[in-house]
């Protein structure tokens, strides 16, 4: 009898470690689902519009980035657009010698239909390879000891990464609003609804992992 004593007073701190453990691992499934459900809502951040030096378009997601810097533009919030020049696939493509204007080629002319002067199109140096490098080019035309504002224009799932990189660059004078192109179809409350959505949630996520971890991973050359 004492014997079984023992045996259920060993079981019952077993169950309660049991408990325990289930009921942590409930929580954090919980705790994943829901930041799953809003991890969409949370990649979209956008300041408030206002007159700028300049409006700049980031590379990707066309036509939709470009018509809306046209858009703005013909709103009278900037009266120049930046472009940037990605570096690939240029380059691949000279190298097997076809003849490849760059997005930036494409942009530019989606820009011009839309009502923008060549005159108000400039296209930065040096080619592009990331996010980062689009950023510091835009930093770098912009004269710091003018504290300008500049809007740039990006895709929705986009937005809260170029914050982040932003924030990132050493100057503390220029100021950037980032505006996500109101005709972008990603739908922040049910990306996993779509291939194109879910993986855009995926990339921007291990995108801002890689910047809260200082920048360790770098394209590949």
């Amino acid at each position: 009898m004492a014997q079984d004593k023992d045996l259920e007073r060993g079981v019952r701190p077993r169950r309660r470690a049991r408990y325990v453990l289930l009921g942590l691992a409930g929580a954090v499934l919980v705790a994943a689902l829901l930041a799953a459900l809003f991890v969409g809502r949370w990649l979209v951040v956008e300041d408030p519009l206002q007159k700028a030096q300049a409006i700049a378009v980031l590379t990707g997601g066309m036509p939709v980035r470009a018509l809306e810097a046209a858009q703005l533009y013909r709103a009278g919030y900037a009266p120049r657009i930046l472009l940037t020049h990605p570096a690939e696939p240029g380059a691949s493509m000279a190298a097997l010698g076809i003849a490849y204007p760059g997005e930036d080629a494409y942009n530019a002319e989606i820009l011009v239909r839309q009502g923008v002067p060549k005159e108000a199109i400039q296209v930065l140096d040096p080619p592009i390879r990331d996010t980062a490098d689009e950023i510091a080019a835009i930093s770098r035309f912009l004269p710091a000891e003018s504290a300008p504002t500049v809007i740039i224009v990006t895709s929705k799932a986009h937005t809260r990464r170029v914050r982040l990189l932003w924030r990132r660059l050493p100057q503390t004078r220029m100021r950037a609003l980032v505006h996500a192109a109101s005709d972008d179809p990603f739908n922040p409350r049910r990306w996993w609804a779509s291939t194109g959505d879910a993986l855009d949630v995926v990339r921007e996520v291990l995108g801002i992992l890689n910047v809260w971890a200082g920048l360790p991973l770098h394209p590949a050359r």
